[in-house]
């Protein structure tokens, strides 16, 4: 049963992978979900067309090659921001037991030999960026450095790593892949190895892991090398996907996303606790959890009925939470697809991941029911037309493009079958004498706001949340954790409740939020005004800082004395009780002094936003019919045309009352006792 397998994406694309090069058929993935049961997908796949795409030959060498969709946008990129290294991919793995450092370096330098791709560096032809592929004999640049002396050999590998992850790379001239190997004891080592995106992605990574415990097995053991050699190499890939992904394939690719995508938002407005930087920062952090296996096995249960895989219902709740937290019902999310459609490139580490803009509608107050069938009918068909690259898609919708933020959407959702957030594991077939480990990935980068990676690992159900610390404090996302897991509890409760109504919060933060945080009750004399109690806290701490915005800082009593000249002067004009004073002033500490003083003058301030329409204001002018009229000197333009009352600019006019008393007016003399 194909829901029983998890319905996994990659599972799919390998099944599809496999008839297309076995029976020579393409099966489109939704006759998958059409016909979940093995029989009846041997029917379907018996009256299937055949396939018309056209076989993946070796490319002359003897001419430019050119870089694959993936690969130029990457190096675009890298033009735009040489110094950024969000594109290294890092592998750390420790080594236990008898290391044979010759038949290690050995099984590096065959891996490069081996693949093209970790021999390439990317140099201009004719303004146009093409592929060097350097000699298979090159190697893989190994260091090794003794650590056995090192007080404190943790601390070290950590920091070694870290630097080891961040070190350039430099695409012009190469070697875009490159290790150290950490000497920790006779018998313990660590094996760091940095690649470039460029020439390398998730899927690639376990191959090499799969292919160095092959290789090392071999060589530590006087064998050759016992791996069947590659048909083809990234470049043929790269050559071959320029031709095929023309006329009629593209046109039919491209309109799909062009208009699956337009007008779609260019921003996905997350409560940030941040700014976000006008260039964005790819420093991030990682936030793990794991699903509880009652929980675990109601998303299963839920997904069967619904007929989803469970990629999908995680999709699905991942987008409700997104909808819920922006307050935007058309949510755009990434999400990486291996693109491994080929069987003659799945043994190949290149760049070949892809990545699809999903675009899930939430409006019309969606339950979990409608919502799953929405996500159904949005995968199916994206993984249907996802050949065409992102570089691509991006063109055609020509979408808002900032420095700031990446385009077309900036939330991902990333389902792996391995632990989530880790660096890939070793198999179950380890290296002769060795036991290998991954080792703890050094600091987090995040190439987008916030992504949520899940995947299944041990029987279990794991994810983690990578997001760009610019933009989010830890806390933040530990509590959007919580949201989510609330959210798929209520998902499964609750199936056909609107997904708008479902709670976000466990009970204990409810009770926080309704109970804890509203016991409010005190005592306050209920014969003193309000600005007599701020008064009396004046006076008991004149030094306190009172008042915080930006970079200013203003004391009780500074704050006390600045309010009462300004009250002294608002007297004169006539203000007192039951007079209005309107206060059009932006968000400022001239502000609070503002309406603080007309508060001592014993008069009650109309607040007008200086972002409301003009028309609005002057609505609201109209009807209060002010005393007089406090602003900042950024009044609409005939804002007070018409209107006979006084404007006191707090900057312009300030001498007016600089001399003024600095004490307070006594609250009886002027009838508010």
């Amino acid at each position: 049963d194909f829901f029983a397998l998890g319905g996994h994406s990659l599972l799919a694309m390998r099944l599809l992978s496999q008839l297309r090069t076995e029976l020579g058929v393409e099966f489109p993935l939704g006759k998958l979900f059409e016909h979940p049961v093995l029989w009846a997908q041997a029917e379907a796949i018996g009256l299937a067309q055949r396939t018309a795409l056209p076989p993946i030959e070796p490319a002359s060498r003897t001419e430019a090659l050119p870089l694959s969709f993936a690969q130029q946008r990457l190096w675009f990129l890298a033009q735009l921001a040489p110094e950024s290294r969000a594109y290294h991919i890092p592998l750390g793995l420790r080594l236990s037991g008898p290391l044979d450092r010759s038949a290690l370096q050995q099984a590096l330098d065959r891996i490069v030999a081996r693949h093209e791709a970790l021999r390439t560096s990317f140099a201009l032809s004719g303004g146009q960026p093409v592929q060097r592929i350097a000699p298979a004999d090159t190697g893989f640049a190994l260091r090794v450095q003794d650590l056995r002396d090192c007080p404190d050999t943790g601390a070290e590998v950590q920091a070694l790593a870290a630097q080891e992850a961040v070190d350039a790379f430099d695409l012009s001239t190469g070697p875009l892949v490159r290790g150290r190997l950490l000497v920790l004891g006779d018998t313990e080592h660590v094996l760091l190895a940095t690649l470039h995106h460029i020439v390398s992605d998730g899927w690639s990574m376990d191959v090499l892991t799969r292919e160095l415990e092959a290789l090392y097995t071999a060589f530590a053991e006087g064998r050759d090398d016992p791996l069947p050699p590659l048909p083809i190499q990234y470049a043929d890939y790269a050559a071959w996907q320029r031709r095929w992904l023309d006329g009629e394939v593209l046109q039919r690719q491209s309109s799909y996303w062009k208009d699956r995508l337009s007008g779609a938002p260019a921003l996905l407005e997350l409560p940030a606790d941040r700014p976000r930087p006008a260039q964005q920062d790819h420093r991030g952090g990682f936030v793990e959890f794991q699903l509880e296996a009652p929980l675990a096995a109601g998303l299963q249960a839920l997904s069967q009925r619904q007929g989803t895989t469970l990629y999908m219902t995680l999709l699905a709740a991942w987008a409700g939470l997104l909808s819920r937290l922006s307050g935007q019902d058309d949510v755009v999310i990434g999400t990486p697809v291996a693109n491994r459609t080929r069987a003659e490139v799945e043994r190949l580490i290149g760049f070949f991941v892809n990545t699809l803009a999903l675009r899930i509608d939430l409006g019309g107050s969606p339950d979990t029911v409608e919502l799953l069938r929405r996500v159904k009918a949005e995968s199916l068909n994206a993984q249907q037309h996802q050949d065409l690259p992102f570089e691509q898609v991006v063109e055609l919708v020509k979408p808002v493009r900032s420095m700031a933020h990446t385009p077309l959407f900036q939330a991902m959702f990333a389902w792996q079958a391995g632990a989530p957030g880790t660096a890939p594991t070793a198999t179950a077939t380890e290296p002769v004498g060795l036991s290998l480990r991954p080792l703890a990935a050094p600091a987090t980068l995040a190439k987008f706001d916030i992504t949520l990676h899940m995947g299944e690992s041990g029987g279990h159900i794991a994810g983690g949340f990578e997001y760009a610390s610019a933009l989010f404090e830890r806390e933040t996302i530990e509590r959007f954790r919580g949201h989510f897991l609330a959210l798929l509890r209520a998902m499964v409760a609750q199936a056909q409740r609107p997904v708008a109504q479902l709670p976000l919060l466990s009970n204990a933060q409810r009770d926080q939020l309704l109970v804890q945080w509203n016991a409010t009750q005190a005592t306050f004399p209920s014969e003193s005004c309000t600005h007599e109690l701020f008064e009396a806290q004046a006076r008991s701490t004149p030094n306190a800082i009172a008042l915080v915005h930006g970079d200013q800082r203003m004391r009780y009593a500074e704050l006390d004395a600045q309010a009462n000249r300004l009250a002294h002067h608002l007297r004169t004009l006539g203000v007192g009780p039951d007079a209005r004073v309107a206060v059009c002033v932006q968000r400022s500490e001239q502000m609070v002094v503002a309406l603080l003083a007309v508060l001592k003058a014993g008069g009650g301030y109309v607040p007008l936003d200086p972002a409301y329409p003009t028309e609005r204001l002057a609505y609201m002018l109209q009807d209060s019919q002010p005393r007089v009229l406090i602003s900042d000197g950024e009044l609409p333009e005939g804002l007070t045309d018409g209107l006979q009352l006084p404007v006191l600019d707090l900057a312009a006019d300030a001498a007016l009352w600089a001399d003024l008393p600095s004490t307070s007016i006594p609250a009886a003399s002027i009838g508010l006792r």
